[in-house]
């Protein structure tokens, strides 16, 4: 994986200056970049402020086997397209190669190495805008801001009882990057998103002697092509219906794409697709797990209540021990500490604006990727970008 940093330069040439407010943006992964190129692209300065030292550094993170669900053509950012060469399945590390690439074909401005920790109203109401403290004691002044630190933003390892005493090895999915380490060895996963579930078929494929998936409620699992139909094009064909309506024919069509798995302990939901939607739940793309479930390589059990006398208790009350147990429960937004004060997150940390749409009691500060939309993320952050960089140019103007 290549080791650049396009189009950034180090924290200490950051200007602080309050003559000089452009609209800054808060994280240089791909939503950020898209918004960056946007606002450019109108005549809008922006400087991109990422704490790590490269743009994408969540996606450096992310496990290796790790694709894009979504295809090529759909996953682009405004202003350059992925490159024939990447396939339809774009894999992390392409993911990487592009944003990269991307920086630098814009020639977007970044400066690395700035963590920023709280937004405030700029003090001075006249000349309006914001003020953002960062690392290193900065005061930054700016005239909007876009905040664009991330979906999977800080991993979230639930409170078990008795986890803090557990002696075996716990992990969250954050932490893993390939089976190698865990060859012949008894593995526990633990949740059943999409994340969960390519982990699983990952250990099978690497080697694990067993592998036990922790299943607390039973996912919609859908094809991620079909006949060359990529499931993301269904995803945005229904996403203005009637839920109700996708529901019901969300149906018919995972009876003919997925087998009963109620043998296995995976029977099908009880309730409708995308209502689940609705509720922040994606459906999980089969990229093998069906089939290693319907023969046995994974093996389905009940969900983790808690940890107990060095083996891990389930809810059906059966005990396991585990070599080692991977915890894919997903993460937080972690918007508290930066813009919670602002009256501008909803009871379960969310932006209560997005894209477009800028808060009632916070006019000049924008969100983008904290949503999970079943049309795909990329495509999503894509059009959102063109859309706040739309409505900062008309604010500004």
């Amino acid at each position: 994986m290549a080791d650049s940093r396009p189009s950034s330069k180090p924290a200490a040439q950051l200007s602080a200056s309050p003559a000089d407010r452009p609209v800054y943006v808060i994280g240089a992964g791909p939503g950020g970049l898209a918004v960056a190129y946007a606002l450019r692209a109108r005549g809008v300065r922006a400087v991109v402020l990422e704490k790590s030292d490269r743009v994408g550094a969540s996606w450096r993170r992310h496990y290796d086997r790790l694709h894009l669900h979504t295809t090529r053509r759909l996953s682009a950012l405004p202003g350059l397209k992925m490159p024939r060469r990447f396939g339809r399945w774009v894999s992390r590390d392409d993911v990487v190669r592009y944003l990269e690439k991307y920086a630098e074909h814009h020639e977007l401005e970044i400066v690395t190495g700035v963590e920023v920790f709280r937004v405030e109203r700029a003090a001075d109401e006249e000349a309006g805008g914001w003020l953002l403290h960062a690392s290193g004691g900065r005061e930054l002044a700016g005239s909007a801001v876009v905040v664009a630190t991330g979906f999977n933003h800080t991993p979230r390892l639930p409170e078990w009882p008795g986890r803090d005493a557990y002696t075996g090895e716990l992990l969250h999915a954050g932490e893993y990057r390939n089976a190698r380490p865990y060859a012949d060895r008894d593995v526990l996963v633990v949740g059943v998103g999409n994340t969960g579930a390519e982990i699983a078929v990952d250990l099978v494929e690497g080697g694990a002697s067993r592998v036990r998936l922790a299943v607390r409620t039973t996912p919609h699992i859908v094809r991620r092509s079909t006949a060359g139909w990529a499931a993301q094009h269904t995803g945005i064909l229904v996403r203005r219906l009637p839920v109700g309506l996708v529901d019901r024919l969300a149906r018919p069509m995972a009876k003919a794409a997925t087998p009963d798995l109620s043998d296995k302990g995976l029977p099908r939901p009880d309730t409708g697709l995308y209502s689940r939607v609705r509720q922040g739940a994606i459906p999980v793309q089969d990229v093998g797990l069906v089939d290693a479930v319907r023969t046995g390589k994974v093996e389905i059990v009940a969900a983790v209540e808690e940890f107990a006398d060095g083996q891990v208790v389930l809810a059906d009350g059966s005990r396991i021990t585990p070599d080692a147990v991977i915890a894919a429960t997903g993460y937080t937004r972690a918007l508290e500490g930066l813009v919670g004060h602002l009256g501008v997150l909803d009871e379960r940390g969310r932006p209560v604006a997005h894209g477009a749409r800028t808060p009632a009691d916070a006019q000049g500060l924008w969100f983008t990727g904290f949503t999970n939309p079943i049309s795909g993320m990329f495509r999503e952050l894509a059009i959102d970008a063109e859309k706040i960089a739309k409505a900062v140019a008309k604010r500004f103007s």
